[in-house]
């Protein structure tokens, strides 16, 4: 009983909380429950507890979250007294801590040291060099995508709109179509993956997409009250090389990756040269043979 009445008592004493942070001084008014030598604080009961409950929410969480927390402390020192190598887990955690620390220490350092800067020259001057390590896993094109009402005033305009090529007819859908319009995209001027198109448009294009995109420039559909109109000006079949448009991105992760790679093994050098040349490192054996 009185386990519970300490669960009623957190809400009204939640605001009264001190932050101890990593102080070990803890008064005895500040714990909720023991496990041994371990102890929950309310502290860290309210680090934990989610914002904006109710006050019969935040009952609950912390009846719910307290019981979790006794219930992994008795199970912890159950266990530790029934295992019998308890010095090869401690040696992992601290291996696992110790990892922990290594890469806050190195992301820390890349992030604020290390040049992330990359032009568009040297995305240009890898793509020239590796241009052929960038394939299409599928097809891609150019063009323009409509989806309109079927009832919409301008309808058998836009579809004379959308397959012509004359600047004035573009304007003209710009002009008088896009307010009827639902979505519009033109994209004659960049490259966009079919995927992003082909879900969007519900008809069946088949298996093979490249075949249609092949033997199809435009396409006129209705269905549920919409039509939709795709003119496809451009295409680049699967397994095409990329072009340097598409290939930019993939290649700015491969360069940044291969930097912070990079970045990692002199910092690491730098750090070990260093403790050599301040005494921190003594290496007692011939790591030559």
């Amino acid at each position: 009983m009185k386990i519970i009445s300490r669960y009623i008592l957190i809400l009204t004493t939640l605001s009264l909380f001190a932050s101890c942070g990593n102080d070990e001084r803890v008064s005895d008014e500040d714990i909720l429950v023991k496990v041994g030598k371990e102890y929950l604080t309310k502290n860290e009961l309210s680090q934990n507890m989610p914002y904006g409950l109710s006050e019969s929410d935040s009952t609950k969480f912390a009846r719910a979250y307290i019981r979790s927390w006794i219930d992994s402390k008795t199970l912890g020192e159950i266990a530790a007294k029934n295992i019998n190598d308890l010095s090869r887990i401690n040696r992992m955690v601290d291996e696992y801590r110790n990892q922990l620390i290594m890469w806050e220490y190195r992301q820390q350092m890349y992030e604020t040291r290390a040049d992330k800067e990359l032009s568009a020259d040297s995305i240009a001057a890898y793509y020239e060099v590796h241009k052929s390590e960038f394939t299409t896993t599928g097809p891609y094109i150019k063009g323009i995508y409509i989806k309109v009402a079927d009832h919409a005033a301008n309808l058998d305009k836009l579809k004379k709109w959308y397959r012509s090529e004359k600047a004035e007819d573009i304007d003209n859908i710009e002009k008088f179509g896009l307010s009827e319009a639902i979505h519009y995209d033109y994209f004659r001027d960049r490259w966009v993956d079919w995927e992003q198109i082909e879900s969007k448009i519900p008809y069946d294009f088949g298996r093979n997409h490249d075949s249609f995109l092949k033997t199809n420039k435009n396409l006129e559909t209705s269905i549920g009250g919409f039509t939709y109109l795709l003119n496809i000006t451009d295409y680049l079949p699967t397994g095409s090389v990329m072009p340097l448009e598409i290939a930019s991105q993939h290649i700015r992760e491969t360069i940044i990756n291969r930097r912070r790679l990079e970045y990692d093994r002199m910092l690491r050098q730098d750090l070990y040269e260093k403790g050599i040349k301040d005494g921190d490192i003594m290496i007692l054996c011939d790591l030559e043979s």
